[in-house]
């Protein structure tokens, strides 16, 4: 069956989640071999989106490119899924560490517009909503921290973890305890010590890695 793709936005990016989006559901199992012609035939496009897509990804070491062989799926392992959040954990302090000089109100306006929009979705148990809204809230503390290299770092990565944070979220019936997190990481940000917002957000990222981590498990299962 054709997969749509959507004229406007990047056609490699569409492709390129999509394909993301089902390494880390597991539907692409790890060796897996795809081809950049059966890709090009199910998205309807030419072959120069797939390899655009096919490149990203290989960046995010999901896939292995093998011309002419083809290119195969690298999937994620447990010591994938550590390195990610042990490389969001180092990127994310120092973020964190430089957003909490930001003195000027209005700065943080957007972060509290996105834990609003986190307890919306909670209450609607709107899963879509609340991980746009997670992603926001995460990608303020950069935006805040006024280094653009640490933000450009997080950009590169942000679309992996928007697909981890797609399954892990999945499994909540109910979203409010995540979205008290969220206040409570913003609160300590903006009146608490350093070693006070290092803490949580550590909590943060360490029990989003422990959900991961037990996706897998339950895959292997």
């Amino acid at each position: 069956m054709t997969q749509t793709v959507k004229r406007g936005e990047s056609l490699g990016a569409q492709i390129a989640r999509v394909l993301r989006h089902r390494i880390v559901r597991g539907e692409l199992a790890p060796g897996e071999r795809i081809t950049e012609e059966a890709l090009a035939d199910e998205f309807a496009v030419s072959r120069g989106p797939v390899r655009d897509a096919l490149t990203q990804l290989s960046f995010e070491k999901l896939v292995e490119v093998q011309r002419p062989r083809g290119v195969y799926i690298v999937g994620l392992s447990r010591d994938d899924v550590d390195q990610l959040y042990s490389l969001r954990g180092a990127l994310e302090q120092l973020a964190l560490s430089r957003a909490m000089r930001v003195e000027d109100p209005a700065r943080w306006t957007a972060m509290a517009a996105a834990v609003g929009r986190m307890g919306e979705a909670a209450d609607a148990g709107d899963h879509a909503a609340f991980v746009a809204a997670d992603l926001d809230f995460h990608s303020q503390i950069y935006a805040l921290a006024d280094h653009p290299r640490l933000e450009g770092a997080w950009s590169q990565y942000l679309p992996t973890f928007a697909a981890l944070l797609e399954v892990t979220i999945n499994h909540d019936e109910d979203l409010h305890e995540s979205s008290g997190d969220h206040v409570k990481l913003m609160d300590v940000m903006r009146s608490g010590s350093a070693e006070q917002a290092a803490k949580v957000l550590t909590d943060h990222l360490d029990g989003a890695r422990d959900r991961m981590l037990s996706e897998l498990e339950q895959r292997r299962s």
